[in-house]
């Protein structure tokens, strides 16, 4: 089985031979260092302005990608020895307010006429940072990775203003050197400015960028020449302590309310410009935003992200390995079970071609579970090789401190330990038409010895009129990932995939076009035990509305016991077959409406000649720029012999978001669901004061039976500052 990988790892080591040019290496805009600060005001007064090169003449990607844009767009960038200076000029075409969802940081990009730009201090067209605005003021940062992905928890210290006119928007912002990664004596790095107007319906870049990838596309940047070499600092420190005073209550044991006060800090020391260690003693997340609930209606385990801000900064060079559902190393493993009482991490680049990651963290002990103390640790080197393609290494380890489980059997039984060893080698050609990824893992665990390996790969193919796919993965029966998130074992998958795309010279139709998605699981022996094969047919309009219909044929031979409706009744037999059909339909609506939604239905079989419908939907209004109301729905009818019978599963989940400033919001979120008999209300009030500075109020209510009993209940007051030394 291993033959495959190879296969698809040769084809992607003779397509990086296709080795060229930077693809936008003609668009060079040369930034001047200046002696006098710029006030951060909106207004284009300051002599540095007037005498900066202006990038104009953007390139339209959406709905075209052939014509120059129809909305006028001038940057000016300049620095000095402690910032990065950047005016954008954001003319409007078309009467009507601005089309914004909120003031608050990190909004959806679909839904906010915004200025974005892209900075790529190694030029490596593969990791970078992003900032911006919307035509509104509210903030977007986020670190960047694998070419064009974006991470928006990333946060970190700068400061912008928007100023609206007549007839256009200025973005004015100063980006902090040290807030950013580079290396020194590089004096020339990636750039790229985007632009999103909704009025018009259009997005455009000061580069041109084939419309079948993001604007973040790091492979299509320009060059961006410094005068001088940007500052090197001899101390970049940033201290960040917090205080939090929670008090909660248990009412389903009926305990008395418990009020506690807990002291961390977080450090953040830079080696070099390019290299950063991070410190963590007694980290808290309570302030980090619920997860969005789901039906789960599936035999493996559920999905969800990782949104703690220690962990996300260079996250791909420890959460890349693998394919998502193959990860030897996920963040959210850690601390999971027990609090975390410190941790370190180092992360960045060593140089141009070089990427180190290293982080060790240790666990609280519970005597009440007997719980020992646990340490997690990942090292990561990644090496670039051609052009923008890459081959690294990773080492997990999960270790109980000081641990011996004994003969007593009714105590939990937990590792000794968990390692993992992997290999990867990640294909981006230049021009990002082709890219892929092949690796291998291996395990080690006490009491598994054989078939605990895993191996995968895949290649992708992405133009303008085609998208095509073709994975195979092999995970063996005693591979283990206990830090990392590997749903199945024991398998081999096939998976291709064809997207084509048609464009009408004219009409209200943008593009439509068939989507085939074939995915086949064998058993260790290349025995069939399921697949799932499905059909799409995708119309999308030049107003952005879209409309998809859906047919899929599924095939089930159960290799463990299972309950169709994980409610805790009967479970169907091992080696059980099941067959079905299911069609349904898509419908999303126009982004720039203040009136949106989104509308999903699936009908068919299921599990033991059963039928599933499911609706999902969200619905949202926002007045704009202060309020943005959604309602999540999603309604799940399983009819089913006995003894599960008709079940219904309701899950809905309203969320309000106030943004009373820039800087001050207001957020709850109330979940539903009827699978787990829970109503949970969570608010949380954040105000941040500085940048990178906030004090948060987060109140949280557990309901059952929904709602009429309260479970929990939780109020939290967190207050932290960031404090560069």
């Amino acid at each position: 089985m291993l033959k495959y990988c190879l296969i698809l790892l040769l084809a992607l080591l003779c397509i990086n031979r296709l080795v060229a040019q930077k693809k936008n290496a003609a668009y060079r805009y040369t930034m001047h260092k200046i002696h006098t600060p710029i006030q951060i005001d909106g207004v284009m007064n300051e002599p540095a302005w007037q005498q900066a090169q202006v990038a104009k003449n953007f390139f339209m990607v959406l709905p075209m990608d052939t014509s120059l844009a129809n909305v006028p767009t001038e940057v000016r960038m300049v620095y000095d020895d402690h910032n990065i200076y950047i005016l954008a000029i954001c003319y409007n075409t078309r009467k009507g307010p601005n089309m914004v969802e909120s003031l608050h940081r990190d909004f959806n990009f679909q839904k906010n006429d915004n200025f974005i730009f892209f900075l790529d201090p190694f030029d490596d067209q593969t990791n970078g940072f992003t900032f911006g605005a919307n035509a509104d003021g509210a903030q977007w940062d986020g670190a960047m990775y694998e070419g064009g992905k974006v991470d928006l928890n990333w946060d970190n210290k700068w400061v912008s203003v928007v100023k609206n006119y007549k007839n256009r928007w200025v973005f004015e912002a100063a980006i902090p050197f040290k807030s950013i990664r580079y290396k020194n004596g590089i004096k020339e790095w990636g750039i790229n400015f985007s632009r999103n107007d909704l009025k018009a319906a259009e997005k455009s870049s000061w580069t041109p960028i084939p419309r079948q990838f993001p604007t973040a596309s790091l492979a299509y940047t320009g060059i961006l020449e410094l005068d001088s070499a940007a500052p090197l600092y001899k101390k970049n420190i940033s201290v960040i302590p917090y205080t939090l005073t929670n008090w909660q209550k248990d009412y389903t044991n009926n305990t008395n309310g418990v009020l506690s006060q807990r002291f961390g800090l977080d450090a953040k020391i830079s080696v070099n410009p390019a290299l950063n260690l991070d410190l963590t003693i007694h980290p808290d997340f309570s302030q980090v935003e619920v997860d969005q609930q789901v039906t789960n209606l599936s035999r493996f385990e559920l999905f969800f992200p990782e949104k703690r801000q220690f962990f996300l900064e260079n996250s791909d060079l420890f959460g890349d390995f693998g394919f998502s559902g193959i990860q030897p190393f996920f963040s959210r493993r850690v601390g999971l079970d027990a609090p975390i009482n410190a941790g370190a991490r180092l992360s960045g680049k060593l140089n141009k071609d070089w990427r180190v990651g290293a982080m060790d963290m240790e666990t609280q002990q519970l005597p009440g579970v007997y719980l020992p103390n646990q340490n997690f640790s990942v090292v990561s080197l990644q090496r670039r090789v051609f052009q923008r393609s890459s081959i690294g290494v990773i080492y997990v380890d999960k270790t109980s401190i000081g641990y011996h489980p004994g003969n007593d059997t009714t105590k939990p039984i937990y590792s000794l330990y968990n390692r993992n060893f992997g290999l990867q080698y990640n294909l981006a050609s230049p021009n990002n038409v082709w890219t892929g990824k092949a690796f291998v893992l291996k395990s080690l665990s006490p009491g598994k010895s054989g078939d605990a390996i895993s191996h995968a790969a895949n290649l992708a193919y992405n133009s303008r009129k085609w998208s095509v796919i073709g994975e195979y993965e092999y995970v063996g029966k005693n591979y283990t990932a206990e830090t990392g998130y590997v749903p199945r074992t024991g398998y081999v998958r096939f998976n291709p995939q064809i997207i084509r795309y048609f464009f009408p010279k004219g009409g209200s139709i943008l593009s439509h076009g068939p989507q085939f998605n074939l995915s086949y699981y064998f058993d260790e022996k290349m025995h069939r035990t399921d697949y799932e094969n499905s059909f799409l047919y995708l119309i999308t309009f030049r107003n952005r509305l879209s409309i998809d219909a859906y047919a899929a044929q599924d095939y089930v031979q159960l290799l463990q016991p299972f309950d169709p409706t994980n409610t805790g009744k009967d479970s169907l037999a091992i080696g059980t077959i099941h067959k079905w059909n299911t069609v349904g339909f898509d419908i999303n609506s126009q982004p720039q409406k203040l009136f949106t939604y989104a509308f999903s239905v699936r009908y068919g079989g299921y599990y033991t000649s059963g039928t599933h419908l499911a609706i999902n939907s969200t619905i949202g209004y926002r007045f704009q720029p202060y309020v943005n109301m959604n309602m999540n729905f999603s309604y799940n009818y399983l009819q089913l012999p006995a003894p599960w019978g008709n079940t219904p599963f309701y899950l809905v989940g309203p969320r309000i978001d106030v943004t009373f400033t820039n800087n001050l919001y207001f957020t709850t979120y109330i979940q539903y669901n009827n699978q787990l008999n829970n109503l949970n209300i969570n608010s949380r009030l954040q105000w941040r004061y500085k940048p990178a500075s906030d004090l948060f109020l987060v109140y949280t209510d557990n309901y059952y039976p929904a709602p009429f009993m309260v479970k929990n209940r939780e109020l939290a007051l967190k207050f932290n500052y960031w404090w560069n030394l």
